[in-house]
């Protein structure tokens, strides 16, 4: 959502991005299987570039295992220049902001950065929590929401490899 590259600072960080944009809920396939459709299939490549441009390079990617998650990954990783494993947590699928963190904990530690591909209104309110009280620009912008395709990142300057709220700022 931001076009500013990644910050050249030590620490953790955190990149969340939302799936791109899916086929309407009412199609025939259930939710976990909805597909993304003509316009997520363009925006996950440019979310991709935009990763790529600004210098993120996860070590890791953490994504939920819905097709449209696995769809707006494997369409965004071309544009990255040494893409991340990815792991698909079923934990991750539509999960509220202490699962989320939960699978966080538990798989990122040790690494400097993650990458979290996943859904609302969990990611959202993951972004929101941790935005705290923080830049009034950045909390205007989470008041419109967290839109397919968008990504937002953290860093954390706390000692340690740690991913939990308490390690945040």
């Amino acid at each position: 959502m931001s076009s500013d590259p990644a910050p050249r600072t030590t620490g953790s960080r955190l990149l969340l991005v939302r799936h791109a944009k899916a086929v309407p809920k009412g199609d025939p396939a259930e939710d976990f299987e909805r597909a993304l459709g003509e316009r997520g299939r363009a925006d996950a490549p440019r979310t991709g570039r935009w990763l790529a441009d600004g210098g993120y390079k996860p070590d890791l990617a953490l994504c939920s295992p819905s097709r449209r998650t696995r769809q707006t990954w494997q369409l965004l990783v071309p544009a990255l220049a040494d893409p991340p494993d990815a792991v698909y947590d079923e934990r991750l699928y539509d999960a509220a902001p202490n699962a989320l963190v939960t699978v966080l904990a538990e798989r990122g530690a040790g690494l400097a950065c993650l990458a979290l591909v996943g859904h609302n209104t969990g990611i959202h309110e993951l972004a929101t929590a941790l935005c705290g009280s923080g830049p009034e620009e950045l909390l205007e912008q989470l008041r419109d929401g967290f839109p397919t395709s968008a990504s937002w990142w953290w860093t954390w300057r706390a000692a340690g490899r740690t991913w939990s709220p308490a390690g945040g700022g």
